[in-house]
């Protein structure tokens, strides 16, 4: 049996491997120094490969790998069955954490993910709140198009319309986020959290889909409009405080991912944003709501600067490389994969590429 621990030490540092566990009291002396709002909560990941075929492979991601001020990596320990070999890799200009476990034939493809951290709700008011601020390498990254967010062509001509006559980063942002929530619904028909296929949603006029394609969909038309924007992918880890029964999950949330966006104004910082949540309220809390009803319009006041962390940040990547793996990239990296010699597992089917994901809450 191979096991492993890594704690994230810093934003520019590798990760540091030990035997043992890392955690015994790290949690009550770092958040004793905090705010009093902040959780803690643990989330454990359970991945086995029930058909294994010659060299098998699993990829799991970790709780974001730099600081926020809405959230504390406090480090992760995995295990894979006997045979299994685990590596762990860390990208900080993405936020991206990695588990990889590599299993020879005739091994049992079994690996188990372990992750504490600490949440607390955030909010920036951009009228009179600052953010978390970046660097100009920062915002440059957060510019640039990726396979599934052109900001070209008909993403740019989209964007220019909605914006026209509009000035400043925030009140064109703001325009971006009310033409999502007006424009778009929740589909829940679609698989996961959608694809985030931009231009298709666009070329085709196909706006329904989940968090992944309308929240994809601010995000892209934000860096069209010379904005920095991004994505920031993660998982439900508790019920929601604020009486939205669509808007948390606790226990057992296999298949709870949710991913979220974040816009950067100049002199304000980084604003998040959750317009794909506005819709899911419409659509999913008690049976349905009019756009007009006043626990859509709260959503949707709130979901402008504001997150509820009962939500864990797994990373702002796309187009990830898996490490060792020989397919194609995958366009975001929110979910449990794996590959045998056959080719790559379903990630969307968690029944028969088994994976149970688990949370939470402890005591700081």
């Amino acid at each position: 049996m191979d096991r492993r621990s890594f704690l994230k030490v810093g934003a520019t540092s590798p990760l540091a491997f030990t035997a043992s566990a890392i955690f015994p009291g790290a949690i009550s002396s770092a958040l004793a120094q905090s705010s009093p709002a902040w959780r803690v909560f643990e989330v454990t990941t359970r991945v086995e490969i029930l058909k294994p075929a010659g060299t098998s492979r699993i990829w799991v991601p970790t709780p974001m790998t730099v600081d926020t001020s809405y959230q504390k990596n406090l480090g992760t320990q995995f295990v894979a069955e006997t045979g299994g070999i685990t590596t762990g890799q860390q990208m900080n200009d993405w936020g991206l954490g990695i588990v990889s476990a590599e299993f020879p034939a005739g091994s049992k493809p079994v690996l188990t993910v372990t992750s504490k951290f600490a949440t607390a709700d955030y909010g920036v008011d951009p009228s009179k709140g600052r953010g978390m601020m970046a660097s100009a390498d920062e915002q440059k990254r957060f510019l640039k198009p990726s396979e599934l967010l052109p900001t070209d062509g008909i993403v740019k001509t989209t964007a220019d319309g909605i914006t026209k006559g509009i000035k400043g980063d925030v009140e064109k942002a703001r325009a971006l986020y009310e033409w999502i929530v007006e424009n778009t619904y929740r589909d829940a028909k679609v698989r996961g959290c959608g694809v985030g296929d931009v231009k298709f949603m666009l070329e085709n006029k196909s706006f329904g889909g989940k968090c992944g394609d309308l929240n994809a969909l601010f995000v892209a038309l934000a860096r069209a409009s010379g904005i920095p924007a991004r994505d920031v992918y993660g998982i439900r880890v508790a019920d929601s405080k604020r009486g939205y029964k669509s808007l948390g999950k606790s226990g057992e949330i296999t298949k709870a991912q949710h991913c979220r966006a974040e816009f950067y104004a100049q002199n304000i910082g980084w604003i998040p944003v959750d317009p794909a949540d506005v819709r899911k309220v419409i659509l999913e809390e008690e049976g349905g709501k009019k756009i007009d009803d006043p626990k859509v319009v709260a959503a949707r006041g709130f979901l402008w600067g504001n997150w509820e962390m009962n939500w864990l940040a797994l990373n702002y990547a796309h187009d990830v490389a898996l490490p060792g793996s020989t397919k194609p990239k995958l366009g975001f990296f929110m979910y449990p994969n794996g590959e045998t010699a056959d080719g790559r597992l379903d990630q969307l089917d968690p029944d028969n590429f088994k994976y149970t994901i688990t949370s939470k809450e402890l005591s700081a």
